[in-house]
């Protein structure tokens, strides 16, 4: 290369002295303006931190913090804007998100472990997902050409397969656990200090948040030691887990500045965001299969027969020249309207006449009462000449026709002696007409009778014709009612008897676990102590969810939030929580047996 001349190295030097001075100024006037104007990043992520909070918060809010303001008895009135409280909602709010997450994976595959060797024989190939189902059989078949166990073998590997997730999760869950449980003793242990000085004591309160999430880094991070080579899970510890730690601040003197809090608590959103990253990762590779992958072979089936049966009607259609689906819709058409008509149109229209038009005259019938009157008038008129002529003496007029009748059939029996002769000289053919009348007038008042009664139930006619309409109608209701209460009702924040069982067995695991917190404190396990703490925390808030609609509704959420609350206070003994729990079940109507079964 040429040396270069003196001319240049004076330009090359004024044109560094140049952009260093640019340099300087530019980055002078930034700090200048990040002085005036708070648009710093730090300072932009609070604020979007805060707005995320806030808007979560109104979603679902969490188990409130075991603070003095939340007893009754407390005069000090706690300030939401506060950040130390915003702060440690945040942390909670999300710690209870995480571990319902992972609680709802880990049972699912706890579940499993418990079925017997088929059902799990029958996960791993047919609930897998297809691609599952045709490495399970081609393995099943291998192994049966190998001469090997084939059955045994794929048992060996389900279990592997369980058990391996229910390890990770139950890591995860023991770990987000003694995390919550910490921040709850630690609230506890500042309460009066955060609710009468809550900004001079969050310098303190974020060192001591900090070395937790040092903690729950040391704790998750045995997960990855866990891994063995021949993992049924590929990929999941492609990251570890690496919060930032806040930087050294002279802990002697009384109050941070305003950027140091700042930039510190921002330091905590951004651990919470990177422990939601990776527990969303590792989650996601333990996690249940999905309801499309669990139930893909009848989804798989529903969707050949559907395709069968779109192709057999595109057979039929006028689409391939075929009028049969159009018959067949007209004939469909035409039995719905006929069944319509008949069992439900006439029916009701019936019942509608029948009680809005009893007492009025309607069509003529088969007998009227001036028929059969007329009738009996005759009898009557015959029976009185007879008897007057037989007996020679004068019958009143109202004479009962009773004992006319009786004088007639005497006569009767007298001209049977003889009957060709008295049949063309005597009484035996008057006689026969008189029991003609009689039988006559007999006919015509049972048919009277007859046409009463038929008239008198033509609405039960009515109903029966109605009744087949009305049993498809209930069926179809009751179909609908056991769906809604199946997809409703079912959960613990309904008001069903489901709901009622679900609420209670919570219920019933905040006390098993409460005592298991006092077997790890009386052993002096302390870590397996501030687990179960969190579990009893979780389990807290899972009720605190429940109950909330249900008990504002019967006006009983405050006593019953006080308790929760009470249950959730770390330092409260074992003997008043446990009282506690056994007054909620007796007492609260949200947490009472369903009535049927008291």
């Amino acid at each position: 290369m040429e040396p270069q001349s003196e001319s240049q190295v004076e330009a090359d030097t004024k044109s560094n002295a140049f952009k260093t001075l640019i340099s300087f100024y530019s980055n002078y006037l930034w700090n200048r303006l990040t002085t005036f104007f708070p648009f710093s990043p730090s300072n932009f992520l609070g604020k979007m931190s805060i707005l995320y909070r806030q808007t979560s918060r109104k979603r679902q809010p969490t188990l409130p913090l075991p603070l003095p303001s939340y007893s009754s008895d407390s005069s000090v009135v706690i300030t939401e804007a506060s950040r130390a409280f915003e702060v440690l909602e945040d942390i909670v709010e999300h710690m209870f998100l995480n571990l319902h997450n992972i609680q709802k994976n880990l049972q699912f595959w706890q579940s499993r472990a418990e079925g017997s060797n088929s059902q799990t024989v029958y996960f791993m190939i047919f609930e897998r997902g297809p691609q599952a189902f045709l490495n399970g059989t081609a393995q099943l078949l291998k192994d049966c050409l190998s001469e090997r166990s084939a059955i045994e073998q794929l048992c060996q590997y389900a279990s592997a397969h369980i058990f391996e997730r229910i390890v990770v999760l139950t890591t995860l869950r023991c770990s987000l656990a003694t995390f919550l449980a910490q921040v709850y003793m630690e609230v506890e242990k500042r309460g009066e200090e955060l609710v009468k000085e809550p900004e001079k004591s969050l310098p303190s309160l974020l060192v001591t948040v900090n070395g937790f999430f040092s903690q729950l880094e040391a704790s998750i991070g045995h997960i990855h030691a866990m891994r063995q080579i021949k993992s049924s899970v590929d990929g999941t510890y492609a990251f570890p887990l690496l919060f930032e730690k806040l930087p050294e601040v002279n802990q002697e003197e009384s109050q941070w500045t305003d950027c140091e809090i700042r930039d510190s608590t921002n330091l905590i959103y951004q651990n919470l965001h990177k422990l939601d990253e990776y527990l969303s990762h590792v989650v996601a590779k333990h996690q249940k299969p999905s309801k499309i992958t669990l139930h893909w072979i009848r989804y798989t089936c529903g969707a050949i027969g559907l395709s069968v049966c779109s192709i057999w009607l595109l057979k039929h259609s006028s689409l391939m020249g075929s009028p049969d689906l159009e018959n067949w819709f007209h004939e469909a058409k035409y039995s719905t309207r006929s069944f319509f008509n008949d069992h439900v149109e006439q029916p009701l229209l019936s019942i509608r006449d029948e009680l809005f038009e009893t007492f009025r005259k309607r069509h003529k019938g088969m007998m009227d009462i001036e028929e059969v009157q007329l009738t009996s008038n005759s009898l009557h008129r015959m029976l009185l000449a007879f008897s007057e002529q037989t007996k020679g003496q004068k019958f009143p007029e109202n004479a009962s026709d009773q004992e006319m009748l009786e004088i007639v059939m005497a006569r009767y029996e007298k001209e049977l002696i003889n009957p060709i002769q008295n049949l063309l000289s005597g009484e035996l053919a008057r006689g026969l007409l008189i029991q003609v009348q009689k039988l006559k007038l007999d006919i015509e008042t049972a048919m009277l009778e007859l046409e009463q009664i038929l008239r008198a139930n033509e609405i039960n006619f009515a109903i029966l014709a109605a009744l087949p309409a009305f049993f498809l109608s209930f069926v179809v209701l009751m179909l609908i009612r056991a769906w809604f209460k199946q997809n409703q009702g079912s959960r613990a924040e309904g008001r069903g008897r489901v709901a009622r069982r679900q609420r209670r067995l919570i219920i019933v695991e905040v006390e098993k676990r409460i005592m298991q917190y006092q077997i790890y404190v009386d052993q002096g396990l302390e870590k397996d102590a501030q687990s179960m703490l969190g579990l009893v925390l979780y389990s807290l808030d899972c009720l605190f969810h429940a109950v909330e609609g249900h008990a504002t509704a019967t006006g009983e959420w405050q006593c019953l939030k006080q308790d929760i609350i009470n249950l959730a206070k770390p330092s409260l003994q074992t003997e008043y929580k446990l009282r506690i729990t056994s007054r909620m079940v007796r007492m609260y109507d949200c947490l009472l047996p369903s009535p049927t079964r008291q």
